[in-house]
């Protein structure tokens, strides 16, 4: 103990006391617990007590003497002319230790020790602090032999040595006990009918072996191994013992239809085999898919030589859990081994994998050659995607949620292609809505969550956009395959909005996981990096994304999906005067939105990133032509003709006639839309070209307003804890430069911010320097620091 002297409870206490008060009387009394309970420290305190008395008898381990012995310490206890303590477990009980216990209780019920609580664990180990000795009460359940054992523990990691110590409590146990263990350290502790075919006894026999597994102190209450006990017993026994009960029970749980995932896991890389473990693997392998198809795949892959049926769910397995090269590598090996009875299901599931890898084109045509429903109707979506309107009646989908599912997303994509926006909206909401209980159990090319977001991006619907997306991470639709591309649509929305922190953040926990980028998901991540560097006019960072945005533009191919990447990259491209590179790939998006019949949806939002390209470039021809097209779909829904109005505000704007009511009420128009930043900017530009004063104070209000800024009061920071004095010589105006430059913006990128020239922000600066008397550029960014906090 790590104590002076042994925590004991109040029952142990009371019959010390009671020695201590009368040494010379009788006393005879049974001390009964696990191994491990303190019994031998009851008796060594009781003993200490009893220490000049010259009658007194004192017995541990009596389950351990024979029945010789028994009977006569019965025998003492009913003569009641001598003290006598026996210490002894519940089990085994034979026929002459229960009439002594018998013999006893008669007398006074026997003294039964109970595992510390957490605070007596506390109070045994004060060294070790409140997190460790909470850790050896959870890894111990409070068991005091087991308590002192993790005593010097400096960390949550228990050493060899301290499971090596439980070598003397396993090895002397009957083999029928070990096995019991050995069971309960599969999960099987607990389940009477695996236990009786295991030890082949019947159920009264098995409660004995489970009494005698009690017995060692090394279960917990509800029967379960302890914590330290289970890590002690999977250590210490024999690899090929804990293999046999681990195989016997999956082969018995196969047999009554149970889960088996928990007793095969641990087979893995043993090299057990034959059909029953194959089996049981395969039986593993479904049960893990839902929640970890990483874990399915490599027990499919355990099975040995797999059948074209198995390849093709390790293949499925493989994409769900993000390995598409092992997807397609083994749906290829179906499809080219001839076997014509899976080779549809093959090839399902290489055209999924496809579709991620951004290859649109080739999946389609994969999908029309699997015979099944669900794989008719993602063609169509595809077939979309890629430029072609499908021809003949959709198909007829079975009335199963993944059908449906995906039945509604074809007839949403050809609604986008139409005069129905806001229905295909609706009909993808509802294909959602029918997937949603699959969660992530369902391999998909693509979720109706990211179609209807992508939709509702067009459409100029953010906030349905960000419920969608929200609800399909919430509910991991489509599993870990898919939770990339909802979070990015995710930031896009935020990056819309001008919330270009939340659209970073995305993009910087997608960096820290090392998770490389399927193409797909790769040039959605470029083009924001693209996007929120274009709209803090960082353009050093633009520079160095612009590579990443060509090469992935290269390895992904135009299709109908990413348009808004597309067309974040043509405004980049007009900034850096590189829009050579992308001309091709603009020319193919022209082409395929002309295949479709030049869809408004889809169409618009490419207009309108290339009517700002075209700004940039001072292309003034080319920005009217968008700005046409624009306008001529502008009678088909009220996006279109904000985004049309806002285009010709725009134009107007750059021609250097502002007229403020008409710039106002179009950014108010793009900023009810979601386009936050893109209205702040339009009211922005207008109020540094006018020559109005009166037009240029109402629009800088209006830009900051629609930004998020509150207009004529300086924003404070949050609860500052003692505002310097020096805080007071500065404007509102002032204040606001002062927070850009301290956070490191140029003065470019400070008067991008503010809607103000870069000479403007100079002059800011040399009068804020001027009014704090710093004398260094070093002395005014540190005297700054203190005063906006």
């Amino acid at each position: 103990m790590t104590s002076e002297r042994p925590l004991l409870s109040d029952p142990t206490r009371q019959v010390l006391a009671e020695i201590a008060a009368a040494p010379d009387a009788v006393l005879r009394l049974g001390v009964l617990a696990p191994g491990g309970y303190g019994k031998t420290t009851v008796l060594r305190e009781v003993e200490r007590a009893y220490r000049d008395a010259a009658d007194v008898t004192i017995v541990d381990d009596a389950h351990l003497l024979g029945d010789a012995d028994l009977r006569s310490l019965r025998a003492a206890v009913e003569r009641a002319d001598a003290t006598i303590v026996v210490a002894y477990r519940p089990w085994p009980r034979s026929r002459a230790l229960a009439a002594l216990a018998e013999a006893l209780g008669r007398v006074r019920a026997p003294l039964m020790p109970a595992p510390f609580t957490r605070e007596q664990v506390r109070a045994a180990l004060p060294a070790a602090g409140r997190a460790l000795a909470d850790f050896v009460h959870q890894q111990t359940g409070g068991v005091p032999r087991f308590v002192m054992r993790l005593a010097g523990l400096t960390s949550t990691d228990v050493p060899a040595d301290v499971i090596a110590s439980f070598r003397a409590d396993l090895d002397w146990l009957e083999p029928d006990v070990q096995k019991f263990l050995l069971a309960a350290e599969a999960g099987a502790g607990l389940r009477l009918d695996l236990l009786a075919a295991l030890l082949d006894k019947d159920s009264d026999a098995v409660g004995e072996v489970i009494e005698a597994g009690r017995a060692t102190g090394l279960l917990a209450s509800d029967g379960s191994l302890l914590p330290v006990a289970r890590t002690a017993v999977a250590a210490l026994s024999r690899t090929d013992r804990r293999i046999a009960v681990r195989q016997r029970l999956a082969e018995l749980q196969l047999r009554s239809g149970g889960p088996v995932l928990d007793l095969v896991r641990p087979l893995l890389g043993t090299g057990v085999g034959g059909p029953a473990v194959a089996e049981a693997f395969q039986a593993a392998a479904r049960e893990a898919l839902p929640t970890d198809p990483a874990l399915s795949a490599r027990l499919l892959a355990a099975v040995g030589t797999p059948d074209a049926e198995v390849a093709v769910r390790q293949a499925a397995a493989s994409a769900m859990s993000g390995d598409l090269d092992a997807a397609l590598r083994l749906a290829d090996r179906v499809i080219t081994a001839g076997d014509q009875e899976h080779r549809g299901a093959a090839a399902e599931v290489a055209a999924i994998a496809l579709a991620h890898r951004g290859q649109l084109a080739r999946s389609t045509e994969l999908h029309r050659w699997s015979p099944t429903a669900t794989s008719a109707a993602f063609a169509v979506v595809g077939q979309v995607g890629t430029g072609r309107v499908p021809t003949g009646p959709l198909p007829v989908a079975p009335p199963t949620m993944l059908d449906g599912g995906a039945s509604l997303m074809a007839h949403g994509v050809l609604e986008s292609i139409g005069d129905a926006p806001t229905t295909a909206l609706s009909t993808l909401v509802r294909a959602v809505g029918l997937l949603e209980p699959a969660g992530r159990a369902v391999l998909l090319p693509d979720t109706p969550a990211a179609l209807a977001g992508l939709v509702a991006l067009h459409a100029g619907e953010l906030a349905v956009a960000e419920s969608v997306l929200d609800r399909a991470l919430a509910t991991s639709l489509g599993g870990t395959l898919m939770t990339v591309r909802h979070r990015l649509l995710r930031a896009w929305t935020a990056m819309a909005r001008g919330n270009l922190v939340q659209a970073r953040e995305t993009l910087i926990a997608l960096r820290k996981s090392g998770r490389p980028l399927e193409p797909r998901d790769w040039i959605f991540a470029v083009a924001l990096e693209v996007g929120v560097a274009r709209r803090t006019s960082d353009l050093a960072a633009l520079k160095r994304t612009w590579e990443q945005a060509c090469e992935a533009v290269l390895r992904h191919p135009v299709d109908l999906y990413t348009f808004l990447p597309l067309g974040e990259f043509a405004a980049a491209a007009a900034r850096l005067r590189d829009q050579h590179r992308l001309a091709p790939h603009l020319v193919a998006a022209r082409t395929l939105l002309r295949q479709l019949g030049d869809p408004p949806l889809w169409a618009g939002p490419l207009h309108w990133s290339l009517l700002h390209a075209a700004i940039i470039a001072e292309e003034t021809s080319a920005a009217e032509e968008h700005a046409a097209a624009l306008a001529a779909a502008a009678h088909r829904g009220r996006y279109s003709a904000l985004v049309s109005a806002a285009a010709e505000c725009w134009l107007d704007v750059v021609a250097g006639k502002v007229d403020a009511d008409q710039v106002e009420g179009a950014a108010r128009g793009l900023h009810a839309a979601g386009q936050w930043w893109d209205a702040a900017r339009l009211a922005g530009q207008a109020a540094i070209r006018t020559s109005d004063r009166q037009a240029m104070v109402r629009l800088l209000d209006c830009a900051r307003l629609l930004q998020g800024r509150p207009t004529g009061t300086a924003r404070k920071p949050a609860e500052p804890a003692a505002e310097p004095a020096d805080a007071g010589k500065l404007s509102d105006r002032e204040r606001e430069v002062a927070e850009l430059v301290v956070g490191g913006l140029t003065y470019k990128q400070v008067g991008d911010r503010l809607f103000i020239s870069a000479k403007t922000v100079e002059h800011h600066v040399a009068r804020i320097r001027q009014r704090l008397g710093c004398t260094s550029r070093a002395e005014l960014l540190d005297q700054l620091r203190q005063i906006i906090g």
